[in-house]
């Protein structure tokens, strides 16, 4: 299956949307969140999913450390993360909406392509730190999100 394609396949299996807090976290063993992180996807045996923004949000922060980059583009293979393309016109006005309506939440870019991920996965389930954002968001349909980390 592409990458770039979430599609009925990956609703039809247990698919995790992946948020950039979780990604970092997990790749950095210094990060308070990290043992958190670690734990809940290694335990995970679905599909995780994420978007561009969020790769780029990740590797902005990872960064900072020499091999942080490596280790995340190892990590997105290893996992065989689907990175959904959320940067075409009409997804990105779509985004800015969200934005707009969630400013007082707030909802980043990053945040409003998984929303609009949601929407075209059927995926619900979402690893996130970003408890206070994705109680409040809602899916494309109106659903709320399920935190997977209140599981855990």
């Amino acid at each position: 299956m592409a990458q770039n394609d979430p599609g009925t396949k990956l609703a039809a299996m247990t698919t995790w949307l992946l948020d950039t807090g979780p990604l970092v976290a997990c790749l950095d063993a210094a990060d308070p969140l990290h043992a958190k992180a670690r734990a809940a996807l290694e335990t995970f045996r679905g599909r995780l999913c994420t978007t561009g923004a969020v790769v780029t949000e990740a590797m902005h922060f990872v960064a900072e450390h020499a091999d942080g980059p490596a280790k995340l583009i190892e990590f997105l293979e290893t996992s065989q993360t689907a990175i959904w393309d959320c940067f075409n016109p009409s997804t990105l006005r779509h985004a800015a909406q969200l934005m707009r309506r969630y400013a007082d939440t707030p909802m980043d870019f990053a945040d409003a392509s998984l929303v609009i991920l949601s929407g075209e996965s059927g995926a619900r389930d979402i690893l996130t730190f970003d408890q206070r954002g994705f109680r409040t968001f809602r899916t494309p349909h109106g659903k709320p999100f399920r935190l997977v980390l209140d599981a855990i």
